[in-house]
């Protein structure tokens, strides 16, 4: 067993931190302030080659292992969860579903300038009465000759307001009464494509949170992503690997909660000498840097198992659980360590607290995690 990153896997992480802590922490917390999308920032990204890391050399990326991915997203969590997550949905559910399930048209045209920071991409699943329940779908697709028409409404799509292009799932047909998803990628100016609302969320400001509204929305045939009936399996093994990006995003929030406390452990006085002199902030500490490590090697693990081309859906599911669980956690004992200061927006403690609470809900709760887990258990 190594555990030791290669020389590009530590070049990354080198060059990803050094950025992250000259370009993105600068104005990270402006975008934060103002609810705003850090275009600026994503446009930079491009430049490092960030946003093209599950786009093939062909297609204008600069493709890499997933868990060299992972490093990246990692690192910029650790300034900015809403960045983070934006880079995410971008590489590893909108490229990488094109990438591995689109048609040459479809990455000819989409994955070069997606790559370049020129379109930011989106993906859809969720909607107002289907969460967890993805397959119960209400929206609906229905094929006229050379197009698709669509209706219904999707919920809870990162960067759906700010996105050139998006992967909306919606319903084709029924077989034996068993509902059957079909993927579709759909421009904004596509008519009948509208942003009904933007989210007012607790955490992650400036990643735009959106609802989409498809009233008669027409879809070029050409723009079916993969076989119509098998969206799916396009969601659900696109998720699997986006939920390892949700662990790196939780790993690298936690790791900077962690830093937060230790530095104002370290200059607190009480009872004539630092906080961090008493064993009890001691133990916190340990704890939470123990919790990091574990979070950090399932993470790892999960994306040596994908680079590999072995089944990593059950090790996927554990990272992003056990990783978001030890997040919540860990920020918790970091603004404790606080005090009364914690809760104060003086301190990124109290930005960190409320990014770190969605981690346990998004790309399929905690407890989906553990039903996909325990369902592998018992397969084997």
């Amino acid at each position: 067993m190594n555990f030791e990153l290669s020389e590009d896997q530590q070049l990354l992480k080198k060059m990803v931190k050094e950025f992250a802590q000259k370009e993105i922490a600068p104005k990270a917390h402006l975008f934060e302030d103002k609810h705003e999308f850090p275009r600026e920032l994503l446009a930079k990204l491009a430049e490092l080659g960030i946003l093209g890391m599950t786009v093939p050399a062909e297609y204008g990326g600069t493709k890499t292992n997933f868990l060299s991915l992972i490093i990246a997203l990692e690192e910029i969590s650790c300034i900015s969860a809403s960045l983070s997550v934006i880079v995410s949905v971008h590489c590893s559910l909108f490229c990488y579903a094109i990438q591995k399930f689109g048609s040459e048209m479809q990455k000819k045209k989409y994955l070069p300038k997606a790559a370049k920071g020129e379109i930011v991409g989106a993906f859809s699943l969720s909607e107002p009465g289907a969460g967890s329940d993805a397959i119960n779908l209400k929206t609906r697709a229905v094929r006229q000759g050379d197009h698709y028409i669509l209706n219904g409404t999707k919920s809870w799509v990162t960067s759906g307001s700010e996105a050139e292009a998006s992967i909306i799932f919606a319903t084709t047909k029924k077989e034996h009464g068993v509902k059957k998803l079909s993927a579709f990628i759909i421009e904004e100016n596509f008519p009948g494509f509208h942003i009904s609302k933007i989210e007012e969320k607790m955490g992650l400001h400036s990643s735009l949170t959106s609802e989409i509204s498809l009233e008669d929305c027409k879809v070029p045939l050409e723009n079916r992503l993969g076989e119509e009936g098998k969206g799916a399996s396009i969601a659900f093994h696109c998720l699997d690997g986006s939920r390892i990006g949700i662990a790196a995003q939780a790993i690298g929030l936690a790791n900077e909660a962690l830093n937060e406390a230790v530095r104002y452990a370290k200059q607190r006085e009480a009872f004539g000498k630092t906080i961090s002199e008493f064993q009890a902030i001691q133990f916190m500490l340990a704890d939470m840097a123990t919790l990091i490590e574990a979070s950090r090697l399932l993470a790892y693990k999960a994306a040596y198992l994908r680079d590999k081309g072995k089944p990593f859906s059950k090790e996927a599911s554990m990272a992003k659980l056990f990783a978001s669980e030890a997040a919540k956690k860990i920020v918790d004992q970091a603004l404790q360590i606080h005090g009364g200061y914690g809760y104060s927006k003086e301190f990124f403690i109290e930005q960190l607290y409320r990014d770190a609470r969605v981690f346990t809900l998004y790309e399929g709760t905690s407890e989906i995690q553990r039903l996909v887990i325990s369902r592998h258990l018992l397969k084997e």
